[in-house]
């Protein structure tokens, strides 16, 4: 379900190329993890399944981040992510697009296990 500020925050990025990009990433979540509960934590929006972190949007001055957590298990492009095998993280830059089929087909993967 989505929460008020969830979407207050996302509504007050500067960029609208990042209010669009994180409207996405939010709605794919959603898409992906039926049920799964948003809340803001840390200054940035969290996702959770069964209470569980699955994925993070986090934002900077000329990025978009997101991060997949419990990531272990899943192969990932390489190239595309950072981070240690548990967390794995996408950053986005003005003018890229986001493959959110890609995203979703990840995100899917190491939650199943939450």
């Amino acid at each position: 379900m989505k929460q008020a500020e969830v979407t207050s925050f996302i509504e007050a990025l500067v960029q609208t190329w990042q209010v669009e990009l994180a409207n996405g990433l939010r709605d794919m979540v959603h898409e992906t993890l039926p049920g799964v509960e948003e809340r803001i934590q840390y200054k940035r929006p969290h996702f959770l399944k069964n209470g569980k972190y699955a994925a993070v949007i986090s934002t900077a001055k000329d990025a978009v981040s997101f991060v997949i957590f419990n990531a272990g298990e899943v192969d990932f492009p390489e190239g595309q992510f950072e981070g240690p095998p548990e967390r794995k993280t996408i950053k986005f830059k003005a003018g890229q697009a986001a493959d959110y089929d890609l995203l979703a087909n990840l995100l899917k993967q190491a939650s199943e296990s939450l």
